[in-house]
């Protein structure tokens, strides 16, 4: 009787100890019937019914002991289970004699986490087996008296193992695996048991083993070891794997990318954090750090093999170039070497030593004993300072990239003022018809190139990196606000305007699609992103135009200016026809007046976005990357600067920009028609374009002066270019003199007879 309680506590039953369930299973009473009862939620081990040799009270006592030899069955049964290798390499069903049915019928995946927490269940058991063996050892040498040894020797495990079976059957019933399981033991942890939360923390410890391999295979060789989908952080293909099949041809595309394209993808789009997995003790801010710092150092291990060539190229003729100083013998020993360099590329973006160190901060937060979580965020933070000063490294100084933030500021900022110039004086004709479908990106060409080859030097590496593009009608030429004309295709497949507009018109918008394309190669495009690129699209666009607007204004002054020159010269000898060129000067001041006021608005809006927005942002940037170390931040400090562009450009303020829009409009209908003034006086269009161009200006200036806009944070620079256009009370005067009438004011009179 005594060794058939012994085997009943390391969960043997027999004729003393019976197992109620394996009876109801035997005479099919049900089990099958109802899948909870494979978890019952009490022991099901009981006495013999037919022992009526023993007193209540030690039946009691008796009944109360062999509860815990099945609470270390169902232990080690999970133990055995999540231990097995064979479950965590395949998908095949592995379930234990006492698993539910609904559980044996689906397949599950396997699980690192729980492995480690049954390594830390077999360490308990194994104490608990000791207890056993004790407890047996010291009733052979005193067998009197035999429950009080035993109850004295197991007393403790009481309130352990029944605890512990409670959480092995959540994680079964919930199928609780990764993050969710490190979630569940420390939510366990909080309780006034000390010996219970000592067996918890021991378990959350086993499980804290895993995640710190996996951080180490993530923080120190970029790679991602998660099999099974327990890591917080994710590959990006992972989310959607119920769509597999609806995504083929994604799958497809991607795996038929190239290497390069691979690595930015990972970049940008590849890796995740999962918020199922992610414990709730580690904060969002923690686990994005833990995300950039993964990812920076797979890219510091895995440069392109186009990185890899230039680097060994510029090595090669470092080396070649020290040969010829040191002669044939130093020749003959560097060469030898020169093939090594290639390997050593990846090595000198993230030294070993920095690995080292990386490595030796996750090996001290492994082997302690419990977690702690403000030595985890500074370990996590200052790696995370490591993976972002050597990107920075690799970006900024071996990438050039504030060369390439120079050339993008030339080019797409119109910083080289004399190439854009030159540019839009070689195309001015050009830009006077409206846009072929087919060939006006070619068109373009011509003057682009001859402004460059005017303009740009030869020891400008980046101009080549530049290149024009014209998107096709309907894709994007909508760049502006302003609603474009209609056109028709003729017999010939080219674009006429539609009945009732000018030629003119029908050209002004159809030219405002030209963008320009940067080539960025590796690493720079893990900051030069397409979005990136785009908005610096965006405001090349709007700063083209504007360009192309205030020439026209000048040169229409420049060509009127010029004929009238030759009127006053082949009319000067004639007294009789002197009274013709003095006509046509007074007839036509009033025209002049509107242009000048076209001038001034359009040169100070000019003025305004150059300097006050665009050098000013650009010195802001520039002290940022003197002061900055931190790739991160340098990332966080561009997009300001783009969004300061946009914001202070009034890019993103639609009434404003629309009325600018209308503006350079007015402006462009405003200057072709008065070249042609001379042999086609159109007088009642001038004036509506001058009626027009009045009423934008005020609106402008009202919606300058709003309360509404007032109050927000882009007010300082709506008063700056307030400040520029009205430091006369000029455009003040104007729009209370317009606002304060219902009629519109009368046109300005072109011609007087006499």
């Amino acid at each position: 009787m005594l060794h058939e309680l012994l085997l009943a506590l390391l969960g043997f039953t027999g004729d003393f100890v019976i197992d109620e369930r394996e009876q109801a299973e035997t005479l099919g009473l049900g089990a099958a019937d109802n899948p909870l009862r494979q978890f019952p939620d009490e022991p099901t081990f009981r006495l013999a019914p037919d022992l009526s040799f023993l007193h209540p009270s030690e039946r009691n006592v008796i009944q109360r002991l062999i509860s815990l030899g099945f609470y270390y069955r169902e232990l080690d049964h999970f133990a055995t289970k999540s231990r097995n290798l064979s479950f965590i390499q395949s998908t095949k069903d592995f379930s234990l004699p006492h698993s539910p049915e609904l559980l044996k019928g689906k397949p599950r995946k396997g699980s690192i986490y729980r492995r480690a927490i049954a390594n830390g269940i077999v360490e308990i058991l194994s104490v608990y087996r000791a207890a056993v063996l004790q407890v047996e050892q010291n009733l052979l040498s005193d067998p009197l008296p035999i429950l009080a040894t035993v109850t004295q020797g197991l007393n403790k495990f009481e309130v352990l193992l029944p605890p512990l079976y409670e959480l092995i059957v959540e994680i079964e019933r919930e199928d609780i695996r990764g993050g969710q399981l490190l979630n569940l033991l420390h939510k366990r942890c909080h309780c006034g048991v000390p010996e219970l939360q000592a067996c918890i923390q021991r378990l959350l410890w086993h499980g804290h083993q895993v995640m710190y391999n996996q951080l180490t295979y993530w923080m120190v060789y970029g790679i991602l070891q998660d099999q099974h989908g327990e890591f917080f952080i994710q590959r990006q293909d992972q989310k959607n794997e119920g769509h597999e099949l609806s995504h083929h041809d994604d799958i497809t595309n991607l795996m038929q990318k190239s290497t390069d394209d691979g690595a930015l993808t990972d970049w940008h789009l590849g890796f995740h954090i999962s918020l199922e997995m992610l414990p709730e003790y580690i904060s969002m801010r923690v686990a994005e750090s833990i995300l950039f710092a993964g990812k920076a150092v797979k890219v510091l291990r895995n440069p392109t093999s186009s990185f890899r060539l230039q680097e060994s190229s510029v090595r090669q003729s470092v080396l070649k170039g020290s040969c010829r100083v040191q002669g044939f013998l130093g020749t003959f020993v560097l060469e030898r070497e020169i093939p090594q360099s290639t390997n050593l590329i990846a090595e000198d973006l993230l030294p070993q030593s920095e690995a080292d160190k990386i490595d030796a901060m996750l090996k001290e937060l492994k082997q302690s004993s419990e977690f702690q979580k403000r030595l985890f965020e500074s370990a996590i933070s200052s790696i995370r300072t490591i993976a972002a000063n050597h990107l920075w490294q690799l970006v900024v100084v071996r990438a050039d990239l504030n060369g390439h933030l120079k050339a993008l500021k030339d080019y797409f900022l119109l910083a080289k003022g004399d190439f854009f110039q030159c540019f839009l004086e070689e195309s001015r004709q050009l830009m006077r018809l409206p846009p072929h479908q087919s060939t006006a990106e070619a068109d373009l060409m011509v003057p682009f190139q001859l402004a460059a080859l005017k303009t740009v030097s030869d020891e400008d590496k980046y101009f080549s990196r530049v290149s024009l593009r014209m998107p096709s009608f309907g894709i994007n030429m909508t760049t502006t606000q302003v609603d474009f004309p209609k056109l028709k295709s003729n017999a010939d497949g080219n674009l006429v305007p539609l009945q009732g507009r000018t030629l003119a018109e029908s050209s002004l918008d159809g030219w405002d699609g030209v963008a320009l394309e940067y080539s960025v190669d590796w690493p720079l495009q893990l900051f030069f992103t397409q979005e990136v690129i785009s908005k610096y699209r965006k405001v090349f666009q709007y700063l083209i135009r504007l360009k192309r607007t205030q020439m026209e204004l000048e040169k229409s002054w420049a060509a009127v200016m010029h004929q009238d020159h030759i009127d006053f010269a082949n009319n000067r000898r004639d007294c009789k026809n002197n009274s013709i060129p003095q006509h046509r000067r007074r007839r036509s001041l009033p025209m002049w007046r509107v242009r000048e006021h076209m001038t001034f608005l359009i040169r100070n809006l000019q003025f305004y976005i150059q300097v006050d927005v665009i050098e000013s942002q650009w010195n802001v940037l520039q002290a940022h990357l003197q002061d900055s170390r931190d790739f991160t931040e340098l990332v966080g400090f561009h997009q300001e600067y783009l969004a300061a562009l946009i914001s202070q450009s009034f890019l993103d303020i639609g009434s404003v920009s629309r009325i600018l829009d209308s503006i350079m409009k007015l402006c462009l209908q405003f200057c072709w028609i008065i070249e042609q003034y001379e042999s086609n006086p159109n007088i009642s269009k001038l004036e509506h374009i001058t009626e027009e161009f009045n009423k934008k200006s005020n609106s402008l200036y009202t919606i300058l002066r709003s309360s509404r806009l007032a109050g927000s944070q882009r007010a300082p620079f709506l008063r700056q270019f307030l400040m520029r256009l009205n430091f006369n009370s000029f455009f003040e005067q104007t729009a209370r003199g317009v606002l304060n009438v219902v009629k519109a004011r009368p046109a300005i009179p072109f011609v007087q007879q006499e």
